[in-house]
């Protein structure tokens, strides 16, 4: 960080940079979880899903890339042994050694919930405080909320998807 931005900031900078460090390692979690779920993926809507999958992965590494360059600006360094992420991360990676949709699905929900959590953590920690911070994580949380808000959408849509079938077997 700047001289000037040293001056006028007044958050706990060690803090931060721990903070941004275990986000860091989160999203690296999560885009491997979602790349490679969306590779092994089964089931209802595979085709619809999938290459949708592969965008929230693109995403994911997005904010990787912005969480490790403001890691860089506050002086400190991205976590740089992957054997730290799990050390690091609360979002737990789930492996997908089931690959039917609706299995899939769940892990990811779970880890975008964990990440909506560490992203309103760090926009309130930076509020008033940090500005640059403040505004990532105020980015990244509403493409996280819109992730967790897609998988609800077809998990409710398979579910309908399966009391219609239903219907028509009856």
């Amino acid at each position: 960080m700047g001289t000037q931005a040293i001056k006028v900031s007044s958050v706990d900078n060690q803090q931060l940079l721990d903070m941004l460090n275990a986000a860091l390692a989160e999203e690296w979690l999560a885009y491997y979880q979602y790349w490679i779920g969306a590779r092994l993926l089964e089931g209802p809507m595979r085709s619809e899903v999938e290459p949708e999958l592969l965008v929230h992965a693109n995403e994911e590494l997005n904010h990787a890339v912005m969480v490790a360059d403001r890691i860089i600006q506050l002086g400190g360094t991205p976590v740089i042994n992957p054997s730290d992420w799990t050390k690091l991360s609360r979002c737990s990676y789930e492996e997908p050694s089931d690959p039917y949709i609706e299995v899939i699905l769940e892990q990811n929900l779970r880890g975008e919930r964990c990440a909506i959590q560490r992203y309103q953590e760090i926009a309130d920690f930076t509020r008033g405080k940090d500005y640059t911070t403040h505004q990532m994580a105020v980015s990244i949380l509403n493409d996280e909320i819109e992730h967790e808000n897609d998988i609800e959408d077809w998990m409710n849509d398979i579910t309908r998807m399966k009391e219609e079938f239903r219907k028509i077997r009856l």
